[in-house]
């Protein structure tokens, strides 16, 4: 299918795609204008069903899993939904042997959802090892290292979320935890819908991976997921009751608490499912107008490539600005930009209708195939502008 920029703008004209520059492809993306009839078909299976909704509820769940599936390339593993990463990485952490396991390996490239958690586990006497994650190209070679009999997991990410540089060699990683018996967890937030991800070609049938629809997914909030690898038998502390939602009427009283089958095993409690609505109609939408990750990796690195260029041809003071450097394939989604001066720039570039964010000294550009090569070009100008 042949489209344009604008051609699919027309689709996100309730995110107002054409009137401003939103560069915030990498944090929150528009959602396409289907994603609100999806919310509204939820509002209206609660008021025809009322507490009858969950079994319609569930088969828009069954389609969000399906949709993380096909981005994962991933036949075998179960998909467990949570409203936000932290609550399934908590229940990962709850379900590993940290009783006889005390210690858990990450890096200081970590996004807050892990960084925070292991820094307070840290004060219950839990050994954290940090690892630099720079450089990348070596990092999961150096976590392999740090990985003996003592470990319970190790927690990283495969697209640097400050940075968007992509972490390579996590398959000889995933080999060193197996041998020593310890889990992985990958972030793959950065990652999912923006770089094809396979899950085989990964060397990674045997990780947890983690992340969700905030970002490059257009799903929007409510919307994370855990993929599990096949026959998964861990058992979370953390545990909510919807785990045992298909067999109450046949619960027997036992000492043993009894977990569902598959995704369910890492299963909460009562949650509001209009995300998953919405999440289905998106999904759907992208199958239908040929957005696979292949086709939006390809628009990225076009879009990416631009940025990168005209910016550098403004030839900036590298002592104001420069682009953080890595090689064009390991960039994923975004522009890096490092700046003393990134959130004042973000201030200006707001002023100026063009939204983006930035992490302590980096400025992050990220752009989505709704916005042209015209807004691109507005927003170096601004971006001219602010470091001048």
């Amino acid at each position: 299918m042949t489209w344009t920029a604008a051609d699919l703008a027309l689709h996100y004209s309730l995110f107002r795609v054409t009137e401003r520059v939103l560069l915030t492809g990498h944090s929150h993306q528009a959602w396409p204008d289907v994603s609100f009839e999806g919310q509204q078909r939820a509002w209206r299976d609660a008021a025809e069903f009322v507490d009858h909704k969950w079994e319609r509820a569930e088969a828009q769940a069954s389609l969000v899993r399906a949709g993380f599936h096909r981005l994962l390339n991933d036949p075998s593993g179960d998909i467990a939904l949570g409203q936000n990463t932290h609550e399934l990485v908590t229940r990962l952490l709850s379900a590993l042997p940290l009783a006889s396991r005390r210690t858990l390996i990450s890096t200081d490239g970590e996004f807050h959802t892990i960084r925070r958690q292991l820094d307070r586990l840290r004060e219950e006497n839990v050994t954290i090892v940090t690892v630099l994650a720079r450089p990348a190209e070596t990092l999961a070679d150096r976590l392999a290292a740090a990985v003996d009999d003592r470990v319970a997991c190790v927690l990283v990410s495969s697209v640097l979320y400050e940075t968007a540089e992509i972490v390579p060699g996590l398959a000889h990683l995933a080999q060193a935890c197996s041998r020593h018996g310890a889990a992985l967890l990958v972030d793959a937030y950065h990652h999912l819908n923006v770089v094809p991800f396979d899950i085989a070609s990964l060397g990674l049938d045997e990780a947890f991976v983690t992340g969700g629809g905030y970002k490059y997914c257009q799903l929007g909030e409510g919307n994370a997921f855990l993929r599990l690898p096949a026959d998964c038998r861990l058992r979370p502390v953390l545990t909510g009751w919807f785990s045992e939602f298909g067999e109450l009427e046949r619960r027997d009283a036992t000492d043993h608490v009894e977990y569902g089958r598959g995704p369910a095993r890492f299963a909460g409690a009562t949650y509001d499912p209009t995300s998953h609505y919405r999440a289905a109609s998106v999904f759907d939408f992208h199958q239908r107008h040929g957005l696979t990750a292949e086709r939006l990796r390809e628009i990225n690195r076009h879009q990416v490539r631009f940025l990168k260029d005209a910016f550098e041809r403004l030839d900036p003071d590298p002592n104001i600005a420069s682009v953080v450097p890595m090689p064009d394939e390991r960039r994923a989604g975004f522009l890096a930009i490092r700046s003393p001066r990134a959130a004042e720039i973000v201030r200006a570039l707001h002023a100026r209708d063009v939204l983006t964010d930035s992490r302590g000294s980096i400025l992050r550009l990220g752009p989505a195939p709704y916005v042209g090569e015209r807004q691109l070009r507005d927003a170096i100008d601004a971006i001219d502008q602010a470091i001048r």
